[in-house]
């Protein structure tokens, strides 16, 4: 895998779609058996607790079954970062483990060929001003993006929030200073969570409002920087500013723009993870009801 980008496969699908795996009992016993049951082209992962700041050895075993089998199958991998990272915090401390958590996301990704770690934007706590906390997120992850200098380093995956408080990033224009803030890193990439941006307030309903929310990211970012889509549908309607995600198809943005999503020139080639209620029976449901919007 490790000339493989993300965005890009080695298979013939536009799009590879799979889900989020549990990996709990092992990375490749647990993870690649339940991607194998959802019939999924690609996967994500944690490699560390996402509601804590510890940072577990991996399994050498496990991790080299996994890229192995990942690699031999041109299954794209990745690796989500656990939710308390947020280098916009006002705390010194949060700030600093936000920095060993997500080193240690980065290095356990490279470890077992993920393509690329997805890492939420965080917010300006403490009632403090954007430009200030993005100075933050500055000084204190582009570090971390300059240690990624081996060919088989994943990309950092930027994912916006559904506007909830004091975002850094939840509208597609949001990404240009997150950007800025960081140089535009060769390193640095995008991951767009359907439900996050519809509940921010992007319509991605109607004859292009998916189109049109692509063109905007693209018009912001630059070609090249979407690396991974995260599809779920929402459970609120747009706007609501709320993290609630839904079954494809179950919930207010509908199947119609998933099937767009997938004819935009942004999105060739880039994989679908699911992040959806309903268990292995319902993440198989989605995984299915993707490629038939995909392929039909």
């Amino acid at each position: 895998m490790k000339s493989q980008q993300p965005g890009t496969t080695s298979g013939t699908v536009r799009n590879p779609v799979g889900g989020h795996v549990p990996v709990a009992g092992g990375l490749h016993s647990v993870g690649l058996s339940y991607a194998h049951d959802l019939k999924a082209e690609t996967v994500q992962v944690f490699v560390a607790n996402p509601r804590g700041w510890a940072t577990p050895a991996g399994n050498p075993r496990q991790d080299e079954e996994f890229r192995q089998v990942c690699a031999a199958e041109s299954i794209p991998a990745y690796v989500h970062a656990p939710y308390l990272i947020n280098f916009g915090s006002h705390t010194e401390a949060t700030v600093e483990k936000s920095v060993e958590s997500l080193r240690h996301s980065l290095r356990r990704g490279r470890d077992i060929g993920a393509l690329g770690v997805v890492v939420h934007t965080g917010s300006a706590t403490g009632g403090r001003d954007r430009s200030v906390a993005l100075k933050q997120v500055r000084e204190h992850l582009l570090p971390l993006l300059d240690e990624l200098t081996h060919d088989d380093d994943p990309f950092l995956l930027l994912e916006s929030t559904a506007g909830q408080g004091a975002s850094l990033c939840s509208r597609t224009w949001d990404f240009g200073p997150y950007f800025e803030a960081l140089d535009a890193h060769p390193k640095l990439g995008v991951c767009l969570d359907t439900c996050h941006i519809f509940a921010a307030g992007h319509d991605l309903t109607g004859p292009a409002g998916m189109h049109q929310t692509l063109d905007l990211l693209v018009d912001t970012v630059g070609e090249g920087r979407l690396k991974l889509i995260h599809a779920n549908d929402s459970k609120d309607v747009v706007g609501a500013h709320k993290d609630r995600h839904e079954n494809i198809g179950a919930g207010h943005i509908g199947e119609d723009p998933f099937r767009a999503l997938m004819t935009h020139p942004a999105t060739a080639g880039v994989p679908l993870i699911i992040e959806t209620p309903g268990g292995k029976e319902g993440h198989a449901a989605d995984v299915e009801r993707l490629k038939k919007l995909r392929d039909g």
